[in-house]
């Protein structure tokens, strides 16, 4: 699962600071949605970045599963991250030249040696991934051969392909209309069931939040409401 305590997050903002998380805390269990809602500049992606240990925040604990994140350095913090966080950007971000299966087994290669799959383990995993998220007769396809919502797809495929415990996703609809979102939306619940992660989702898009298992709300970095909705 993950846990985090009491975050506060704060950036330089001419001769002072400006609060962009502020002493928020919630944990997402395993098997769970949680999402996390409110106005442009609320916090929502900082928090996101927080939980993801690509940004330090100024006060309080992260923790995934039983690791204290906070007290990592940064090699130990990036093996965290390769190793128990699947992260799906709001732009998916796949690389022109590769197929979609080829899109899933460099995250192979770029896991900590320890973990790593032979390559015909990878290619086998991908497969796995590429048909639990509908498009197994994609895998020799490149991005330009698919549809926003197929490459969101991929995306989600390719963030889960080193067994994370912990996948957080930025905005996952933003960029797709009524129906794809809601299909996008019904993909990540169900894997996160089928896959028992602890889900954070971020999204603009409150016609999905009666779905999820829980919902924060941020406004200028504060947690101001907090509902299970399942």
């Amino acid at each position: 699962m993950i846990r985090l305590d009491h975050i506060t997050l704060t950036f330089p903002d001419g001769d002072g600071r400006v609060t962009a998380v502020d002493d928020v805390s919630l944990t997402a269990h395993p098997g769970t949605v949680t999402g996390i809602t409110g106005p442009s500049g609320s916090g929502k992606s900082s928090l996101l970045a927080v939980a993801a240990t690509l940004i330090r925040p100024d006060s309080g604990q992260i923790r995934i599963d039983d690791v204290d994140a906070g007290g990592l350095d940064a090699a130990d913090a990036t093996e965290l991250r390769r190793d128990k966080i699947g992260i799906v950007f709001q732009q998916s971000n796949l690389i022109p030249s590769l197929t979609a299966r080829e899109q899933l087994t460099v995250m192979n290669e770029l896991g900590a040696r320890h973990s790593r799959r032979t390559r015909s383990a990878a290619v086998a995993r991908a497969d796995v991934l590429l048909d639990a998220v509908g498009l197994a007769d994609h895998a020799q396809k490149r991005p330009h051969q698919l549809s926003g919502g197929q490459r969101q797809r991929i995306n989600i495929a390719r963030a889960l392909m080193n067994d994370p415990s912990v996948l957080l996703i930025d905005e996952p609809t933003s960029a797709l209309d009524q129906e794809r979102g809601a299909s996008i939306i019904d993909l990540i619940l169900r894997l996160t069931g089928e896959l028992d992660t602890s889900t954070l989702l971020v999204t603009h898009d409150l016609v999905h939040l009666p779905r999820m298992h829980g919902v924060v709300h941020l406004v200028d970095g504060r947690l101001v409401d907090a509902l299970a909705t399942a």
